[in-house]
């Protein structure tokens, strides 16, 4: 596998080795010694999590105030225009996102350590989306920060107006949103 450190401390772009010939192809997507080996990272996945969504589809962004998820994320089925923002306050990089497009046919899959908000765009018809948490999901501590903060400033792919679920069109700004230290 190729390991990318990306411009926010902690967030990786995993590229698996695929193995094609006529017949399809075979990787895997996850196995705990070469992602300890080639990340250096010492995690334990307590839950797998499966979306499908249509196009225009914005999930997020997404994070959990306590109980806070890292997350290994990747697309079964479609593709998807993936974007974090880094809520630890005390990072250098506070406040700054990063986006990447995630799909069936790249195969990428991203490393999310806690502390970061995530959501994604759908850009094909519809996408399966894929992902690995280290803690268990507690909507007491789901939080949202809105897709769409100017101070955040993310340039989302869009045609037009996305397609939000309701907690999702009401989530605050950076300046109102409840952060890590």
């Amino acid at each position: 596998m190729q390991i990318t450190q990306l411009d926010l401390p902690g967030l990786i772009l995993i590229e698996p080795r695929v193995f094609g010939d006529d017949r399809g192809f075979f990787f895997e997507s996850y196995n705990r010694r070469a992602f300890r080996e080639a990340t250096g990272l010492e995690v334990d996945f307590v839950q797998d999590n499966h979306s499908k969504s249509a196009r225009g589809v914005l999930r997020g962004l997404h994070y959990q105030i306590r109980q806070p998820q890292g997350k290994l994320v990747r697309v079964a089925q479609g593709e998807v225009f993936d974007v974090v923002v880094d809520l630890r306050r005390a990072s250098p990089t506070f406040g700054r996102w990063h986006g990447l497009v995630l799909s069936a046919l790249n195969k990428r899959q991203l490393w999310i350590p806690p502390g970061f908000a995530h959501g994604f765009l759908t850009l094909s018809d519809t996408a399966e989306f894929l992902y690995k948490t280290t803690d268990y999901y507690a909507p007491e501590h789901e939080r949202s920060l809105a897709w769409n903060d100017p101070q955040v400033g993310i340039r989302w792919p869009l045609e037009g107006e996305p397609l939000l679920s309701a907690k999702d069109r009401q989530a605050p700004g950076l300046d109102q949103a409840e952060v890590f230290p």
